[in-house]
């Protein structure tokens, strides 16, 4: 029984694998996994979570199912996911757990795990964790002292506040106008001290969650609020995070959306300039736009791709050291400073230097010139290998050999919803369109559910 998907727990609240239950055993197995990692010392957990209703349940469970193996719990609340892999350093825990399903609507939750570096759990790990649960866990020999206990932290909020103004040295913003919105998420109480103690002028949206109005119609998943909110105040960018504060979508001065694709490039000139990008080289996943890849060979950067998922971009900048890497989506991450995507650092990285450029943000955007995109989220009823769909199959070799190397198509599941994203990209907007709608049938027609209509359909305009 496989638990844990391609980014820790995730699904409905309250309906399996989200329940109450399962998160008792989680971290019951969660809590005897690192005691045997740790030889039997006592252990400490940070416990973090976004906004949504449902944190308080799955919170309260999971504080239980660790304490009742002898874990010592560290309860923060609403906090960024890049804020627990932080703290879990600061306070040298021996792992850091948040409680999100990131992006996603309100009534999904999840459970994802970092170590005690600040490093997202490996598979090996996480598979333990699983074989752990479906075991009778007997926590008769925790009795009396041996019981764990739960106390909550009050200066966790300063603490990474902190953390990231130091990633750009404390350096002042005065003189900046920012529009920034929260999407009712985990640094609605944080994100906008983070930019005001610097000197930046802040319009603060989305930042009064209720528990049921987190990532709705805001935040990164929706950069037309701030697009449209830059324009109305004059302002000199946009910032929108997600729910769990972990990525970023930007906008510049005149409203141009901008993606984690424009937000790597910006970064990656700025570094090479200053001789700060190692072995001139960034890391993308193969969602990365084409013209990223032609813009950074333009000014002499390396581009290696990986599998999409912000975890595979961390594990391949580890390996080689490498200064800035992440995923059209924006989950970015500085090797320097951070072990995982972090919104508001990335965006901090960007204003600046805008600042020390005294460049206006469509001016460094110019770095690169998309390619149209295509991306239509097809709803599915099961995944098969893709080679099994000879249709499929037949279709994407015809596609290959017609796009050739001003193009390419990219057919893969989501690893958190029941969905099949096509993605295409090419210089022909109107040929692409085509394409994708092709495939999209196929799969419908295939593994879809019978009638429903694609999800959403999103182009990726020629800014700039």
């Amino acid at each position: 029984m496989e638990i844990f998907g391609t980014d820790g727990v995730r699904g409905k609240a309250n309906v399996f694998p989200m329940t109450a239950e399962m998160a008792l055993k989680i971290g019951k197995a969660a809590g005897i996994l690192l005691r045997e990692k740790c030889e039997g010392k006592k252990i400490k957990v940070i416990l973090g979570k976004d906004t949504r209703l449902s944190g308080y349940l799955i919170e309260s469970a999971l504080t239980a199912g660790l304490v009742s193996v002898g874990v010592k719990v560290y309860l923060v609340g609403p906090m960024p996911t890049p804020a627990i892999a932080h703290l879990t350093k600061s306070f040298a825990a021996d792992a850091g757990i948040v409680i999100s399903a990131s992006h996603n609507p309100y009534e999904d939750n999840g459970i994802k795990f970092f170590d005690k570096n600040g490093w997202k759990l490996g598979d090996s790990l996480t598979r333990r964790i699983e074989k752990l649960i479906l075991e009778e866990i007997d926590t008769s020999e925790f009795v009396g002292s041996k019981i764990g206990r739960a106390d909550r932290i009050d200066d966790a909020r300063g603490r990474y506040i902190e953390y990231v103004k130091s990633s750009v040295s404390n350096r002042s913003l005065e003189g900046l106008k920012v529009v920034l919105d929260c999407a009712n998420g985990a640094a609605y109480h944080i994100a906008k001290f983070i930019l005001k103690e610097l000197g930046a002028e802040v319009v603060v949206l989305n930042a009064s969650p209720n528990g049921l109005n987190i990532n709705n119609g805001c935040g990164a998943t929706h950069p037309e609020v701030i697009s449209a909110a830059v324009i109305e105040h004059n302002a000199d960018c946009g910032i929108a995070l997600d729910g769990d504060a972990d990525r970023i979508i930007m906008c510049d001065e005149l409203g141009n959306v901008l993606d984690g694709d424009f937000i790597v490039a910006i970064a990656a000139k700025a570094l090479k300039e200053s001789g700060k990008l190692h072995m001139n080289t960034v890391v993308r996943t193969v969602m990365v736009n084409m013209g990223f890849v032609a813009a950074m060979k333009d000014i002499g950067v390396n581009v290696v791709q990986t599998a999409v998922g912000d975890k595979h971009v961390l594990s391949k900048m580890r390996e080689g050291s490498y200064s800035v890497g992440g995923e059209q989506s924006g989950h970015i991450a500085f090797l320097e400073h951070s072990t995982t995507g972090d919104g508001m650092l990335s965006g901090l990285k960007i204003l600046d230097i805008m600042k020390r450029s005294g460049k206006k943000l469509s001016a460094l955007a110019s770095v690169m010139r998309k390619f149209p995109q295509v991306i239509i989220n097809v709803p599915i009823v099961r995944k098969v290998p893709f080679e099994s769909i000879s249709a499929l199959s037949e279709e994407l070799d015809f596609v290959r050999r017609e796009l050739g190397e001003t193009g390419k198509v990219l057919v893969r599941y989501s690893g958190t919803q029941m969905l099949c994203r096509v993605t295409l990209q090419g210089k022909d907007e109107s040929e692409i369109h085509k394409f994708a709608e092709k495939i999209s049938a196929i799969l419908l027609e295939q593994i879809g559910e019978k009638g429903e209509t694609r999800s959403n359909v999103a182009v990726a305009q020629q800014a700039h």
